[in-house]
């Protein structure tokens, strides 16, 4: 099914309002962080190295709203490397990629900035291309598995006013994390096996999380050669079952080139930490030392005892600190001084389990039979009868809607909750697919409708809305459109829309301030 052509209006539309959306957001913060103190608040904060000119004082004013919190961690990694042990919950990638930029692209400015301000300004430049890429890719991916250009058009504008936008936007590896995850699925979605491999494998290298992802090259798999299994009889039958080995192998190497940035960061991790081998030109600046003697920092190698996960039969240094340093685990943040984050995190918990309940409720033969068993083309039940052929009950959104409860799961029951919108908002599409749907299904702004008396739909208790709203140009922004007429939209509608515009701001206003947020 074509879906797309080279002068689509809305890919344009998408682009246009995430380049807008984001200056908007880099706009924000920076007035924010002028105007509002900031929180004194126990986060990493590493010593300047070397002293600020003029031009440097200019970028952490109009940027350095988002360089705080785990932001400090990046932007010290791509700068020092992995000096400290808690320095290694943060995955290369990213850094890696925020020290070549600053190193070639920003090399002019060497003169008249120091290095970190130059991966400041890095930070700022690459995360709004990432997520202006990533919203086009999500665009696509919308297109293929929704089938239905509207919703995917909706849903890709969503996510570029998402509830996570400030970690889109400031030194976090979540924009490049939601292109490389939101690429490579739709790479899969076009029969791409191994470019959507080499950008899941990606992802793993930017976040812990981008291992699940080989779920998706596993059910690919598996859906295209139960396919031709039905499909296949007598000889064809033998040969397609012959080849099982030889998919299995593929699958293997697929998978295990996923698994591999993950591993291969682990085991840099234990050569650096546990090995004890580095030559003597290995160096660390005195201020560096001292921190790590005043807030208990374990070092690379210079200070004698090996730390405890070396000695494990599968030393993974990753686990070992999201246990020591931040009491990761199940159940452990079921404390009463964190309800706040739980309410925090409720509108994602809320919508993710709707979510899956709705697509359970609407298909439940198709997830019963882990949507592979071929249905019988003369059924005539109720559900072969009301199920919709495309939006987001579509049949291809089952392995998305298992991957987000899957994360949605993990995240309720094992890490830090509030952690979870961000986690979800910029590792699945399924959110913002639900959002899309709720609107076009429940808001009759966005609808084509018929404001005679005689009209039918869901919509039937509500007065005409006039010829104002009679006709809706599908290639108008629905954002703007809903925005426009607030007053006349649905609950629903404003809650959603509120929900996330009200998310937007205060998560602009209060981490670019070092107050906690998701």
């Amino acid at each position: 099914m074509q879906v797309t052509d080279e002068g689509d209006p809305h890919r344009r539309e998408v682009v246009r309002f995430a380049v807008l959306c984001r200056a908007g957001t880099l706009v924000l913060q920076a007035l924010f962080n002028l105007l509002i103190p900031d929180h004194a608040a126990e986060a990493f904060s590493p010593p300047r190295l070397s002293e600020p000119g003029v031009c440097d004082r200019i970028v952490e004013r109009l940027l350095g709203g988002l360089s705080h919190w785990d932001a400090e961690h990046f932007l010290f990694i791509a700068e020092h490397g992995y000096v400290y042990e808690h320095n290694c919950a943060f995955f290369p990638v990213f850094p890696l990629t925020l020290r070549a930029a600053a190193g070639t692209v920003l090399r002019p400015l060497r003169g008249v900035l120091c290095f970190r301000s130059r991966l400041l300004l890095s930070a700022a430049l690459l995360n709004t291309l990432f997520s202006v890429l990533a919203s086009w890719a999500l665009y696509e991916l919308g297109c293929v598995v929704l089938r239905c250009r509207r919703q995917a058009f909706l849903s890709a504008l969503l996510f570029c006013i998402t509830p996570a936008s400030v970690f889109m936007a400031a030194a976090y590896s979540e924009s490049l994390f939601a292109l490389l995850a939101f690429g490579a699925m739709w790479q899969l979605e076009k029969g791409c096996g191994w470019i959507s491999a080499l950008l899941f494998s990606l992802a793993s290298g930017v976040r812990s999380n981008g291992v699940i992802n080989a779920g998706f090259l596993v059910y690919a798999q598996a859906k295209l050669f139960v396919s031709q299994l039905q499909a296949a009889t007598g000889v064809m039958l033998l040969v397609t079952v012959g080849q099982l080995s030889t998919l299995a192998v593929s699958l293997a190497l697929m998978c295990a080139f996923v698994f591999l940035p993950f591993a291969l960061f682990q085991l840099y991790a234990y050569f650096w930490f546990c090995r004890g081998n580095v030559g003597s030109e290995y160096f660390v600046p005195r201020p560096l030392l001292q921190l790590a003697v005043d807030m208990g920092y374990h070092l690379a190698f210079l200070d004698g005892a090996k730390p405890p996960w070396c000695s494990w039969d599968y030393p993974m240094v990753y686990t070992y600190i999201q246990d020591a340093y931040w009491n990761v685990g199940f159940l452990r943040y079921y404390e009463a001084k964190q309800i706040p984050n739980f309410l925090l995190a409720a509108p994602t918990i809320v919508l993710g389990s709707w979510a899956a309940w709705c697509y359970v409720a609407a298909n439940p033969w198709h997830c019963l039979t882990l949507g592979l068993a071929r249905r019988e083309t003369g059924r005539t039940t109720a559900e072969s009868s009301s199920k919709p052929a495309a939006g987001f009950c579509a049949p291809g959104v089952f392995v998305y809607i298992v991957h987000a409860t899957a994360l949605l799961m993990f995240g309720t029951f094992y890490m830090h909750i509030q952690v979870l919108t961000r986690l979800l908002g910029s590792s699945s599409p399924v959110l913002y697919w639900f959002y899309a749907h709720l609107l076009h299904t429940h808001e009759p702004l966005l609808q084509n409708m018929d404001p005679s008396p005689s009209r039918t739909g869901p919509h039937l208790d509500q007065p005409p809305l006039g010829n104002t709203f009679s006709s809706w140009n599908g290639n108008e922004n629905p954002v703007w459109r809903l925005l426009k007429n607030w007053r006349q939209s649905t609950v629903l509608t404003k809650w959603i829309l509120g929900y996330i515009l009200s998310y937007w701001l205060l998560g602009l206003a209060l981490h670019c301030n070092f107050f906690p947020w998701t």
